[in-house]
């Protein structure tokens, strides 16, 4: 199934337009090819109706309880970045979707998270200020998601068949890290700052357009830009180049120069959490690609090592096999030494 959470307006063509309005819901069914860059191909959803349909997915996974961690499936968020209509991110998602999460080797399912962007190299600032506008619309769904995670494991506590089916996890990418940041760091807020809260089991921050110092806080609690997104997820993963050249330019117009995540990995100057690494994708993508491209091309190859990481990653393993396995580049010798808690995190 295609599943699609939008803040975008209804525009006169057929499709969404790129000014915020209200949330909406909508499916599609991939079996019939659909167009999903046409409003047409889907069909709008009650709130309640989409929560139904997803839950009923999700209880169609295997038990966690005699299932390995590398096998159990997703209900994972995508969350697109700047300069995309809604037909370029629709066509984004499909592919996505397609590659990872579609038929029997699939991840799950994905749910394409959808704000309104400009789609205009152009409206770079107004979609930074729109990012911030539709938090809270994020917020709304992730706690949403909460709660249902909070009944399940309530569940579960009675009788173990009850137990929630799937991993949560998020894809977010470009400006769509700024739209994760603040949501979860409003959730957050809003739930009393909850400790050892496992809400998402993975968020791979891909080419993420935020300040590389987003978790300066370490362990510590102290209002931070990134706590939120820290003390909700058990991992969080990075995957920057310094070939971007969009990330370059971004942290030129808006932050008196600090650098983006994106394009320079963390900030090792600052205390990091432990739940957070980053992966130096520059040898990974293609190495004649320009450095305006490249912002995009983690998800352009299909066939390529990024995809199989990403899989990889988002099927929970650990991050010193992925070392050990020169899957990934040690570029920060003491990660390896200081591990991360085993692969299997709490589940609702």
């Amino acid at each position: 199934m295609r599943w699609l959470i939008t803040n975008r307006n209804l525009d006169k063509s057929d499709g969404f337009g790129g000014d915020l309005a209200k949330i909406t819901y909508w499916t599609a069914d991939p079996s019939t090819k659909p167009d999903l860059s046409k409003r047409s191909s889907w069909q709008q959803r009650t709130p309640k109706q989409f929560r139904d349909a997803l839950a009923a997915a999700a209880n169609n996974f295997p038990h966690p309880v005699n299932t390995s961690i590398a096998d159990q499936k997703h209900l994972c968020l995508f969350v697109h970045g700047y300069n995309e209509s809604f037909a370029d991110s629709a066509v984004l998602y499909d592919g996505i979707a397609s590659t990872l999460f579609d038929g029997p080797e699939g991840l799950g399912e994905l749910i394409s998270f959808d704000w309104p962007s400009k789609g205009s190299l152009l409206g770079y600032l107004p979609d930074r200020s729109t990012a911030r506008q539709v938090a809270d619309d994020i917020t709304n769904v992730f706690e949403e998601l909460y709660n249902w995670m909070s009944d399940k494991q309530a569940a579960a506590a009675t009788n173990v068949d009850k137990a929630c089916r799937a991993r949560t996890s998020v894809i977010a990418h470009s400006m769509g890290n700024y739209v994760l940041q603040y949501g979860l760091e409003s959730l957050w807020t809003r739930k009393n700052r909850p400790l050892l809260v496992s809400l998402l089991q993975e968020v791979l921050m891909i080419a993420a357009d935020v300040d590389n110092d987003i978790f300066r806080a370490g362990e510590n609690i102290s209002h931070g830009d990134g706590e939120g997104l820290a003390n909700l997820s058990y991992r969080i993963t990075a995957l920057y180049t310094g070939r971007d050249d969009v990330l370059g330019s971004s942290a030129g117009l808006k932050h008196f120069g600090k650098r983006r995540l994106g394009r320079s990995g963390i900030d090792r100057t600052c205390p990091v959490p432990d739940n957070v690494w980053d992966i130096d994708c520059s040898k990974l993508l293609l190495p004649d690609v320009n450095g305006l491209s490249i912002h995009g091309e983690y998800f352009q190859q299909r066939e390529t090592t990024v995809y199989s990481l990403m899989r990889r990653l988002l099927q929970g393993t650990d991050r010193s096999v992925l070392i050990a396995s020169g899957e990934v580049p040690l570029a920060h010798p003491h990660v390896q030494q200081s591990g991360i808690p085993p692969s299997s995190p709490p589940r609702s």
